[in-house]
């Protein structure tokens, strides 16, 4: 009789347990318990959902879990560790659960819903050398996982596993070294400290000096280079970073070294403008930032009236040196003309310092010139969907007017049948629809610009926003601010994204974690009001009463003006808009 077949596949196997976990217990049985049920049912289990991994069982303080892929189980584990860290650091030394997990790539038998093998073992084998909050993977997950994830891992040598017969190559990454996937830093074993370089060529565009001899003309000169960023970020076989990091540089001496390692970029381009009357002229050179080589340097000169042109030139020449394959179909894509009114373009790029600088003055001026534009070319998308966005910002601020909303919705729809293909047009018009609750168009609008544009930290982060008002899929929304985060690591509005991350967590019911990045925000930037709401809602919802009327008290000393229902957004979700409006009102703030 023959025996009966055994079931084997290939998997990526997770092992993790509780590092100390004995000594926890003993202290505090019960509330150990507790905090590690909600840990598992609020954190753990929905990341491990998230990278489609399966928990095959829970045994007291360890978890076995399978996954088809290498990369998912690495990422699901980083994403752990992070946020694990994050939680940790508002909570007592004595009390922290802090995980250790191992990872191994192998052959499994499957039987009677359990895994068994050497897969198995030599994963439990790896978690047990891991440190605290740390990963340990074999040298074959290694192998799956490199330069296909942007985590650097350390060589640990040959290690002599318990019960394995032959010593195993490890690796090994700390819990210091993992903050999200994304945005994963060298270790301190390289060549310093810095973002992981991307799987992909990885460039930054620098602002370029203004050489007209009219420190008037900057705003011309920082026009070209959001320009060209804009349609470098439309190559999707380049990584490039977000104008709002690059800009971060302006008016400094830079050194181009330390800008790829605190970027994360492989290629710097830097440059001047110089227009004088009618002509213009833009030098760009292309540098390795690790070497500091120059790849490409060249001027290129004409006629004003042909600065799309030479953008495109500039732009063409930039990619073809980074990606020698590159497409005429991708280069055709890039090379799109806003407007051919040049006047309409001139008060589009004067409007750009004013609404970056976010005051109410400063929105006057740019909105002015935005409406200028628009007057010039009624056909103007950019300028339409941009100054619907900043009737947005006006109305959130309390600078708004009677009839906004309806001015605001129709510049967005106008913009969409003018440019429907212009990711940029979509990634602000998306979020204006999405903001006045048009939640389904709103994210097919901004899923199609994120399909044309896969480099854009802006729109990434008007998506994450836009599943935030729809209240969908809040780990999504997550990643999304993620990796806006990774594509503009020196972001001046990054509170923009770590607030949107700290609602996301409220939307999914992670209150101590909506805290935690509320917090957040608030550190990056004290004035900005959404990371605020967010900490006044956590707070009562948390119990914690007395602290939410504080931080009511202390929002209103920002913003007295503030009422719930003439500011925020309606929340597709009426539980979870009851719950937040609720909370602020708990707190002490009026409808």
């Amino acid at each position: 009789m023959s025996a009966e077949r055994v079931e084997r596949r290939l998997a990526a196997v997770l092992a993790a347990d509780v590092a100390g976990y004995s000594r926890i217990m003993g202290a505090d049985e019960e509330g150990t318990l507790a905090r590690l049920k909600a840990i598992r049912k609020t954190l753990v289990d929905p990341v491990i959902n998230t990278y489609r991994g399966h928990i095959v069982k829970t045994t007291g303080d360890g978890m076995l879990v399978e996954f088809a892929s290498a990369v998912d189980a690495v990422r699901s584990a980083a994403e752990v560790q992070r946020r694990m860290a994050e939680l940790n650091a508002t909570v007592a030394q004595e009390k922290r659960i802090e995980f250790r997990i191992g990872i191994h790539v192998g052959d499994i038998i499957f039987d009677d819903n359990d895994i068994f093998g050497d897969g198995v073992n030599i994963a439990a084998r790896l978690e047990g050398i891991a440190e605290s909050g740390g990963i340990c993977i074999s040298d074959d997950a290694h192998r799956q996982v490199r330069a296909k994830v942007n985590l650097v891992f350390d060589d640990m040598g040959l290690q002599a596993l318990k019960n394995i017969s032959e010593p195993m190559r490890a690796w090994r990454m700390l819990a210091g070294e993992v903050p999200a996937p994304e945005l994963a830093r060298h270790s301190s074993s390289g060549a310093g400290s810095g973002l992981a370089l991307p799987d992909r060529p990885s460039i930054a565009v620098l602002p370029f000096q203004n050489m007209s001899g009219d420190l008037d003309q900057d705003y011309f000169a920082d026009g070209v280079v959001e320009d060209i960023t804009t349609a470098l970020s439309q190559f999707k076989s380049l990584f490039v970073i977000a104008r709002n990091s690059s800009f971060t540089y302006k008016g400094r001496a830079v050194d181009v070294k330390q800008v790829g390692r605190e970027l994360g970029v492989r290629y710097v381009l830097e440059g001047s403008v110089r227009k004088v009357g009618n002509r213009i002229r833009i030098n760009g050179q292309l540098i390795e930032a690790s070497t500091g080589m120059h790849l490409w340097a060249e001027k290129i000169d004409g006629a004003l009236e042909d600065v799309f042109a030479l953008q495109d030139d500039v732009t063409a020449r930039v990619a073809g040196a980074i990606v020698p394959s590159i497409t005429q179909a991708e280069i055709d894509r890039a090379q799109v003309k806003p407007t051919s009114n040049l006047d309409a373009y001139d008060c589009y790029l004067r409007a750009q310092p004013h609404y970056y600088r976010f005051t109410r003055e400063d929105s006057d001026i740019a909105a002015d010139y935005l409406r200028q534009a628009v007057a010039l070319d009624p056909g103007y998308a950019l300028a339409k969907a941009l100054l619907a966005l900043m009737h947005i910002t006006r109305w959130m601020n309390g600078w708004s007017e009677p009839g906004d909303r309806e001015r605001c919705l129709a510049l967005a729809h106008e913009a969409i049948a003018n440019d429907v293909n212009d990711p940029s047009v979509l990634r602000w018009a998306g979020h204006t629809l999405g903001f006045w609750g048009d939640y389904d168009r709103s994210l097919a609008l901004l899923e199609k610009a994120a399909r044309l544009n896969v480099n854009d930290s802006q729109l990434l982060t008007r998506l994450g926003w836009a599943l935030n008002f729809a209240c969908l899929d809040p780990d999504r929304a997550i990643l999304n601010f993620e990796r806006a985060m990774r594509l503009s690591p020196r972001d001046p509005q990054v509170s923009f994204m770590l607030s949107g991350i700290a609602l996301a967590h409220l939307i999914a019911d992670r209150n101590d974690q909506a805290l935690l990045f509320s917090l957040k925000s608030i550190g990056e930037m004290p004035r900005f009001a959404p990371g605020h709401r967010v900490k006044i809602v956590a707070l009562a919802i948390l119990g914690r009463l007395e602290e939410a009327n504080k931080a009511a008290a202390e929002f209103l000393a920002l913003d007295p003006g503030f009422t719930i229902l003439a500011r925020l957004p309606r929340f597709r979700d009426a539980a979870f808009q009851a719950k937040y409006y609720g909370g602020l009102k708990a707190a002490g703030l009026s409808d």
